[in-house]
């Protein structure tokens, strides 16, 4: 039913997909307050503690590459069973880890699990719709996972507050045994068996040939993978920076990365609109200028010791703001043109996304000391890569546009 028009509401598959792709956001995000203590808990430095977010990361990057192709010959539901029951088995030794060497090793099987409901639901919106139609249901999903980033923190410090940190990681679990439920009684197959793909060593060499040729899905997937990046400097960072160096508590930090978050979340919303009034690629391209930007006028004035939390929030909301309209629109413009390997581009895309993510927390990790200005720095660099990368590969060119109901 690809490039079918849109019948009935999109708020079922919205809070459907949205709460399954929240997984993720939640196993990074609910625990954030708790690093440092975890760091103390376990007798770990900081960088130490962020391995546990670098090795979540790699995992839920690596393994899309196995979900795409597995859905795209065993149907969707199938491996959302299989990556949840693993993240439910992840939460659980998360939950019992006595050493930081057991909880990396943890994460590392929450992230296996979690790479399941980070790649499929962009699948099941790519057999669903394309061109604008997606884009609204991606927009509409990325607003049911807005709650995650805005209300997770706050709910981890209500968990660290009941018992410890260990305490959410058993949340965690009741998470996934939830997503389970809804996967099984809300979710219909969406990849019917005269569209599937046998999953076969030669044909994934030539898909993947095909996907990283072409220089359209690549600049978009990087460009994409450059503003994942610099969210994912800012989550590794920003309990640190919040509660050390403006000396937050756990619930202010909570309420600092909710108003963050609100940023990209609400300008999410706009994309769809915008994209369709302006064109998909000049929307892309003004939001990335934007971005470098706002960075660029941050970092002048944090290295100029205006490093004030008010003017660091403020630049923050605004990057976010533009990255909102960038990132979700990447996604789907992405697999426009691939909608026979939607399961393998959806899983190139997010792990080469996600590892670039990881990557930039181990390069900017050594340059970490407790202050603003490394991860500010570390921001603006994401920033002007995705602007250069726009440029070199074109991709704020408007001659690929779909039309309208496309």
């Amino acid at each position: 039913m690809s490039g079918s028009p849109m019948s009935g509401s999109l708020a079922r598959p919205a809070l459907v997909l949205g709460l399954m792709a929240a997984v993720g956001p939640l196993a990074i995000d609910m625990y954030l307050p708790a690093l440092p203590e975890i760091a103390s808990s376990l007798e770990a430095d900081p960088a130490s503690a962020q391995l546990t977010l670098t090795a979540f990361f790699l995992a839920f990057g690596l393994f899309q590459m196995v979900y795409g192709p597995l859905s795209d010959q065993l149907g969707r539901k199938r491996p959302l069973y299989a990556g949840l029951g693993l993240f439910l088995l992840g939460s659980f030794a998360c939950a019992l880890a006595p050493t930081l060497s057991w909880l990396v090793a943890a994460r590392v099987l929450q992230g296996v699990g979690a790479a399941s409901v980070m790649v499929l639901p962009r699948a099941i919106v790519r057999d669903m719709f394309t061109g604008y139609e997606a884009t609204r249901l991606m927009a509409l999903i990325m607003l049911v996972i807005s709650v995650s980033p805005m209300l997770a923190p706050l709910l981890g410090t209500v968990f660290m507050a009941l018992g410890d940190w260990h305490t959410i990681f058993v949340f965690l679990a009741v998470v996934a045994l939830l997503s389970i439920g809804l996967t099984h009684f809300f979710l219909g197959e969406t990849l019917a068996e005269d569209e599937r793909v046998p999953v076969h060593t030669a044909s994934l060499i030539q898909g993947c040939k095909t996907l990283l040729r072409d220089p359209l899905f690549m600049g978009l997937t990087l460009i994409g993978g450059c503003g994942m990046a610099s969210f994912f400097v800012f989550i590794a960072s920003a309990s640190f920076v919040y509660t050390t160096y403006y000396g937050l508590t756990e619930v202010g930090f909570s309420i600092a990365f909710a108003v963050n978050a609100i940023g990209f979340f609400a300008s999410s919303q706009l994309a769809a609109g915008m994209g369709q009034r302006f064109g998909i690629h000049r929307l892309i391209g003004a939001a990335l200028t934007g971005f470098l930007l706002v960075e660029s006028v941050l970092l002048a004035l944090v290295l100029s010791g205006f490093d004030q939390l008010p003017i660091v929030m403020a630049g923050l909301f605004l990057g976010n703001a533009c990255l909102g309209l960038v990132i979700p629109t990447c996604m789907v413009l992405a697999l426009d043109r691939h909608g026979r390997i939607a399961g393998l581009a959806s899983s190139l895309g997010g792990t080469l996304q996600m590892v670039t993510g990881g990557l930039m927390i181990v390069v900017a990790g050594p340059f970490f000391d407790g202050t603003v200005t490394p991860m500010i720095a570390a921001i603006f660099g994401c920033a002007l890569a995705a602007f250069v990368l726009m440029h070199v590969l074109g991709v704020s060119r408007p001659a690929a546009d779909p039309e309208p109901g496309f």
